[in-house]
């Protein structure tokens, strides 16, 4: 299985704005989230595996940090055109499914998933409380198949320096995952297959 990696988006970018409908019809603006002690943001999917590895554990992580005033969103930027899996009722069935505390929002026009230099499913962006990028990358180094057990540990480290005052590590490995589905002739430049 061939994964795409994040870009590594540069440390200290300001989150930039969306304003995208959630499952249930909910219009969700970034800036909904002022006042959050830290800001999540993930890009998944429905079919990916690399999502589907991690998705019970990633709701339980980001729901323990709700609890500690960390928000969280997670983004769709799939073509469903082409991965009807991927389609705004088959996100309210994972959604409820998976118990899903957080807004899931689906980004038709793939804009969102560009301004962030998004390039896989998961990507994880962390923002502290002035919605700056702290971190960037993996959510641990367990993947579909090589048997390391997902703690969440990389994601786990930089929220809770957030949540503490403390600086969050520059040392981020990339996320790794299935690429973004894009649309014909709107794969942005920053892309590259592996």
């Amino acid at each position: 299985m061939s994964a795409t990696p994040s870009t590594m988006l540069a440390l200290g970018t300001e989150a930039p704005v969306f304003s995208l409908y959630d499952t249930g019809d909910n219009l969700i603006k970034r800036d909904d989230f002022k006042g959050a002690r830290a800001f999540l943001v993930v890009f998944m999917s429905n079919h990916c595996p690399y999502v589907k590895h991690i998705r019970k554990h990633l709701v339980s992580l980001i729901t323990e940090y709700q609890d500690k005033g960390v928000a969280a969103v997670g983004i769709n930027s799939n073509d469903v055109e082409n991965y009807p899996d991927d389609s705004p009722s088959r996100m309210a069935e994972d959604a409820s499914e998976y118990g899903y505390t957080f807004p899931y929002l689906f980004d038709p026009s793939q804009k969102v998933a560009k301004a962030y230099k998004a390039a896989c499913t998961p990507d994880f962006f962390l923002f502290d409380s002035a919605f700056k990028l702290v971190y960037r990358g993996q959510m641990d180094d367990s993947r579909p198949g090589n048997g390391k057990e997902i703690d969440g540990k990389d994601l786990r480290n930089a929220l809770d320096a957030v949540l503490e005052g403390r600086p969050v590590s520059e040392v981020q490995k990339p996320s790794m995952g299935c690429n973004i589905k894009w649309k014909y002739d709107n794969e942005p430049e920053y892309y590259h297959k592996v």
